[in-house]
């Protein structure tokens, strides 16, 4: 040795003092204190605790016997849930953030009598389409911004049923008018509005247009990545506190009717019709409340009300 130390042996070694049994190079001494690695959860978007019957009630489709997994049961379910539940990011700006858990959401939504955004509806409208036996993928998306590329901060649905696909988006504010079929080349109309689907700028991407003033426009572009629970978690939390993210800052609530999207921004009221016709008007605080209450269906207390006027709405 380079010590000078001699080392016995083996005939020199006792027997009656073996050698101390070594840890095996590939197995860590403690490997029995670690947690073991479970099967990953049969249920990860936890969808068998939905309170489907509160749900469809909610959504003014009690008793589902007549819902099946086609596309005319999920063309209602779709206009059921746009007419029941309002975009809205109320929450945030009151300061107590966005939980996106379905138990949470199911409290405030289904219980509550609010709306949410999209990693809200997104999971509430995703978990009763597959309790009635569609198809169904989370799909993470980045909005069209004309300035940058924008996170993935957009939860939208593809559904299966039947051998057919769709975009199905009940939580983009200015959401689908309906269910996108994803099958069909060319323009899809849907009512009197006219959408795309084309292919993205980089590989496993495509984009979700919309036909405004003549123009084809950008929604958002959609990513073919598998979606994960922690995934939904860490787009939400950034969405609803980094400090440049619109939600954190503006007041956003948006109702999508068959003709014609209702929207407020801060104070401005916005009707937008096919076409992209906009009708716009500046509310007082006493108007921004009564039309929240009366065109998007929300209450909030007086106290909340005062809160929510105080915000320094800023685009």
């Amino acid at each position: 040795m380079p010590d000078g130390t001699t080392l016995p042996s083996p005939a020199q070694t006792s027997p009656a003092q073996p050698s101390p049994a070594q840890p095996s190079a590939t197995r860590s001494p403690h490997a029995d204190d670690l947690p073991r690695h479970s099967d990953p959860p049969l249920d990860p978007w936890s969808i068998a605790t939905l309170d489907l019957d509160a749900y469809l009630s909610r959504a003014g489709l009690a008793g589902h016997g007549a819902l099946r997994p086609d596309g005319d049961s999920l063309a209602a379910l779709h206009a059921a849930h746009l007419a029941a539940f309002p975009f809205e990011n109320l929450d945030i700006m009151l300061g107590r953030g966005v939980r996106a858990d379905l138990g949470s959401i199911q409290a405030k939504l289904v219980g509550g009598g609010r709306g949410g955004y999209c990693f809200e509806h997104g999971q509430l409208l995703g978990a009763a389409l597959e309790r009635l036996g569609f198809g169904v993928e989370r799909m993470l998306a980045r909005v069209w911004r004309p300035d940058m590329v924008g996170a993935r901060t957009h939860l939208t649905l593809r559904v299966t049923a039947g051998g057919q696909r769709w975009l199905v988006d009940a939580g983009f504010g200015a959401s689908p008018a309906g269910p996108v079929p994803l099958d069909a080349s060319g323009p899809r109309e849907i009512g009197d509005w006219s959408y795309d689907i084309a292919a993205g700028d980089d590989p496993g991407t495509w984009r979700l247009r919309e036909l405004q003033a003549g123009t084809w426009v950008t929604l958002y572009t959609v990513e073919e990545a598998r979606v994960h629970p922690i995934d939904i978690a860490m787009s939400n939390h950034f969405t609803s506190t980094y400090p440049d993210s619109w939600f954190t800052h503006v007041r956003i609530v948006a109702r999508r009717d068959p003709d014609a999207i209702r929207s407020l921004l801060g104070r401005t009221y916005t009707i937008t019709r096919p076409g992209h016709v906009k009708e716009r008007r500046d509310l007082t605080d006493r108007e921004w409340a009564t039309v929240v209450a009366d065109d998007f269906g929300l209450a909030f207390s007086a106290e909340e009300h005062q809160r929510l006027a105080a915000t320094a709405d800023g685009v």
